[in-house]
């Protein structure tokens, strides 16, 4: 019988940390990493830490874009030790499933693995890791894992830029490659990102992330992983003492010679240009400034205080070029030095954000991405509509015609400069795992800073290669007296001035996302800045061209287009908005630079009043 003074909620929430503090404890029990074995003792001790235990148990760490990722923590919903072993055991035993021929209906189970016939091959895999607090010791024990599953392994030398690792994938022939980073995220995440090649998958999947089925089998196999009689046991997940290979220079050397060989001397022979460059903390800054000066760009700037790895990107609020304020220190430098362009790479180098002076108000102002993937666009159709000199992929022969791609977030004006030249043009759901299968591509980008100029090379996002080639551009068009401003000018005038901006809401509790979205669908906006919405596409449905996604498209009658989707990687529903402003001519530049933001505020507003979110 409950006494009359008890109260049921506060008796509830005792129970409730009662069992939550249990399940720590056992984990903890089989933790291999003593750090977070007691972290967890101290969370279990604690009757005010029952919010942040239930989070870290609330359930098993789910694969999302191509892998996982999340803060770094003890318990299954964080990344730590047994997480990585039990992901690494799942990926190893879906690389000898599928040597072995096995259908992928039987790798998804619910009981212990099926009998597996003999791998027709032994399978290969390349592990890759950046500067990030955990990183090595994640990269290791995967690397012991894979070697002692019977797959031949190679564990990169040192923190490597992501596009090193997806070179590698290929260079070295491997079915997988593995990349622990989580790219731009704060400091107190990392991630686990999977890219099949090789033997294992279709040849325009080769070096490129996983997409479904994948991403189910290995979250089954992983789920078999964990089924032990311990809560976080891996005592049954064998590891190798040694047995892997740590590849010599010449893997890192071979993919530096290999981009700094697209920078095409004979049409494009202008070198001089003064960058400024930042590596953001990362591990970029070695590997961009070798790649630029071994194609001639020399007067080289980099901001010595982001140059150099660092896990608690000390310097910046939140280490991703997009964010508001990431590049004041190196718009600063540029200013000091008089540079002509300035080059931001993200932590693990895969992205690249670009900064210019603007010459109406004198400052240093970042390019967006969209921007960024128009010109690299009007590069390559300038350069024949590739950037390799050598013949394109496997079997489309030097003369096939180049296939540009976007995802269908970024925006319209590729597809406008792709059509001009003659070339095809792809539109993608969002992802590179998704712009790297399009069939002939030579070029493809995203707006989030990602873009893949030479896919023979790195099918993924690389934000060495593509800086490479903006600064052959801008610097060919300064022997002109020019600046990538100027092409976007010339874009306008040919196509439209094309302005896209992007709106994210974060939410507490992913419940919320699902309610925008429901509430989107059931009643859409009527019109966007006053244009009626004359299309409206459910992304989930599917269609011939795209698979289904969770996303909302609308058009309205003068081109406007916004789409609205979940982030894959955040707590967050992005909507991303584009207008199109017809100018005549290039006196009407301005006025149509004004009108283009104006709408873009307007469209803006209508979005948010359409989530209701007025005030937001």
């Amino acid at each position: 019988m409950r006494h009359a003074h008890e109260n049921p909620n506060e008796s509830a929430a005792a129970l409730e940390m009662e069992a939550l503090a249990d399940a720590a404890r056992e984990w903890a029990g089989h933790d291999p990493d003593p750090a977070t074995a007691a972290a967890l003792q101290a969370l279990a001790a604690d009757p005010g830490a029952a919010d942040e235990l239930a989070d870290a148990f609330a359930g098993n760490l789910q694969f999302g874009t191509a892998g996982l990722r999340a803060a770094m923590g003890p318990g299954p919903n964080r990344m730590n030790r047994v997480v990585v072993r039990r992901a690494a055991a799942g990926v190893a035993a879906h690389l000898l499933a599928l040597a072995a021929g096995q259908p992928a209906s039987a790798q998804i189970h619910d009981a212990g693995p099926p009998s597996q016939p003999e791998p027709a091959y032994r399978p290969r895999a390349v592990v890759g890791f950046d500067a990030r607090h955990n990183s090595a010791d994640f990269a290791r024990e995967t690397a012991a894992i894979f070697t002692a599953a019977g797959i031949e392994t190679f564990l990169l030398p040192a923190p490597l830029p992501t596009p090193v690792l997806a070179y590698a994938v290929r260079a070295l022939e491997c079915e997988a490659g593995i990349m622990v980073t989580a790219s731009h995220n704060p400091a107190q995440d990392n991630g686990y990102k999977v890219y099949l090649g090789g033997r294992a998958v279709a040849l325009e999947a080769r070096g490129v992330q996983i997409v479904a089925p994948h991403d189910a089998q290995i979250a089954a196999q992983i789920e078999t992983a964990a089924n032990t009689p311990g809560f976080g046991d891996t005592s049954g997940i064998a590891m190798a003492q040694d047995g892997w290979t740590v590849p010599g220079p010449e893997l890192l050397e071979g993919y530096k010679q290999a981009v700094a060989s697209l920078a095409d001397a004979t049409a494009f022979p202008a070198r001089e240009l003064r960058i400024v460059h930042t590596s953001m903390h990362g591990v970029g800054n070695d590997t961009a400034l070798d790649v630029l000066r071994s194609a001639g760009f020399t007067d080289i700037h980099a901001v010595d205080q982001q140059a150099q790895p660092d896990p608690e990107f000390p310097t910046v609020a939140f280490p991703n070029p997009e964010e508001h304020g990431a590049m004041d220190m190196a718009f600063a430098l540029a200013q000091e030095v008089g540079a002509d362009i300035v080059l931001a790479n993200d932590p693990d180098a895969d992205r690249v954000a670009v900064g210019v002076l603007d010459p109406v108000d004198g400052q240093w102002h970042q390019l967006h991405g969209d921007q960024v993937g128009a010109l690299l666009g009007a590069h390559l159709v300038a350069r024949g509509g590739r950037a390799q000199l050598a013949a394109p992929q496997a079997g489309a022969g030097p003369d096939a015609v180049p296939v540009f791609a976007n995802s269908i977030v970024s925006s319209r004006l590729l597809a406008k400069i792709a059509e001009a030249a003659g070339y095809p043009h792809v539109r993608t759901l969002t992802g590179f795992k998704w712009i790297s299968r399009v069939p002939g591509l030579a070029y493809g980008y995203e707006e989030a800073l990602g873009y893949c100029v030479a896919p023979d090379l790195v099918r993924d996002k690389d934000g060495i290669s593509a800086a490479l080639l903006v600064a052959e551009m801008a610097a060919a068009l300064k022997t002109v007296d020019r600046t990538l401003l100027d092409v976007l000018d010339d874009l306008a005038l040919a196509h439209g001035l094309h302005a896209s901006t992007q709106v994210s809401i974060r939410v507490e509790d992913p419940a919320g996302i699902r309610d925008m979205m429901a509430g989107l669908r059931g009643q859409p906006p009527a019109a966007l800045n006053g244009s009626a919405v004359t299309k409206f596409t459910d992304l989930s449905e599917g269609s011939p061209d795209l698979p289904a996604t969770d996303g909302l498209a609308y058009l309205s009658e003068d081109g406007t287009r916004v789409i609205v989707r979940p982030s894959g990687t955040e707590p967050k529903l992005k909507c991303y908005l584009e207008v199109v402003v017809p100018v005549s001519g290039p006196e009407h530049l301005a006025g149509a630079q004004e009108e283009a933001q104006a709408a873009l505020a307007a469209v803006v507003h209508d979005m948010k009043a359409a989530l209701g979110l007025e005030d937001h």
